[in-house]
């Protein structure tokens, strides 16, 4: 099959188009034929080995420590399925799905394996792929966090980089659930956001909102520059600090922070759940939550669509076609 590889670590050159072999589904796994991917933080921190500090030896253990341990990137996945295991009952080839692949990767290629078990849905009816996978990565990432804390009408929560992938979900997730949602971003977003849900907005580079006054109930952190240290007076007693991006000393001390100040601080990492994903796919189908797409490559753009992640400026998701829609 046809994928996007990258054998060493470095710039978005590193990674290049190849023939490789294609996976062969277990017993219960579902292959996927692979219509579009989106390229993600994950993959810009995975390729350029660039992570929060301290949190280098961590991640080679998961990513490689000379050389790649995966070699074909993509953390999600929209196509349908080719063929399944002896023992799937949950999905039949042509199945249209959805899939947050994880830690594993494999997205960036004409083919990918899941196991059923895994997270895997049937994507939003009449949604096309290219707008389906742009919910997952930051979608699931956003619902896993807000699941920790319990969030209703009137709940004042904050989105720290609520632009992003991540954020423009849990800004929207946020809504639905009726919260009054504030999103930091730029200036030039602000219209996105409003018209994702939030009801205020702060321009990052005129205002810092860690040395405002307001409080909030929940801090959702995407950027990784709002330490507990930083916002811990802007949440309100019981609150949450929500760390979706955070440093080795951020994770550490997550749970004594917790226990001294009676304010939950979360920066653990995600399980990625089926149920999360249909929970998605209901809103989606039901006009309650959108995709937000920035821009779109093809496969072969791939260097193209890296450098534009790498940027740091993306508006929701870059999606990566691989194959094109309704060719299958």
């Amino acid at each position: 099959m046809k994928a996007a590889v990258y054998r060493r670590f470095g710039q978005p050159e590193v990674v290049t188009i190849a023939e490789i072999t294609t996976p062969t589904p277990g017993p219960h796994d579902v292959l996927i034929k692979v219509v579009a991917s989106t390229v993600s933080a994950a993959d810009h921190r995975a390729r350029s080995r660039e992570v929060p500090k301290g949190l280098g030896l961590l991640a080679s253990v998961g990513l490689g420590f000379f050389r790649p341990r995966h070699r074909v990137l993509g953390m999600d996945a929209a196509g349908v399925v080719e063929a399944v295991g002896e023992k799937v009952t949950r999905f039949s080839p042509g199945d249209e799905v959805i899939a947050m692949l994880g830690g594993s990767f494999g997205g960036h290629a004409e083919y990918a394996r899941v196991s059923q078990d895994g997270a895997i849905a049937l994507k939003p009816a009449g949604m096309a792929f290219g707008e389906a996978v742009a919910l997952v990565f930051g979608g699931i990432t956003a619902r896993a966090y807000l699941n920790r804390t319990d969030i209703g009408p009137g709940t004042r929560v904050l989105v720290n980089g609520a632009s992003g992938a991540v954020g423009t979900a849990a800004v929207q997730l946020a809504a639905v659930l009726g919260a009054q949602v504030t999103a930091v971003c730029a200036v030039r977003n602000a219209e996105l956001v409003t018209s994702l849900g939030a009801t205020r907005v702060i321009d990052y580079a005129s205002e810092d909102f860690t040395a405002g006054s307001d409080d909030y109930d929940v801090i959702v952190d995407c950027v990784g520059n709002a330490s507990f240290d930083r916002v811990q007076h802007l949440i309100a007693p019981g609150g949450a600090l929500l760390a979706v991006i955070t440093d080795l000393d951020g994770i550490l001390r997550a749970k004594s922070r917790s226990r001294r100040s009676g304010k939950l601080v979360s920066a653990n990492g995600v399980q990625y759940r089926a149920e999360d994903l249909e929970y998605l796919v209901a809103l989606a189908e039901s006009g309650r939550l959108r995709p937000v797409i920035d821009r779109r490559f093809d496969l072969a753009e791939i260097v193209a669509a890296h450098r534009f992640v790498d940027a740091g400026h993306k508006r929701g998701a870059a999606v990566l076609h691989v194959a094109a829609e309704g060719s299958l």
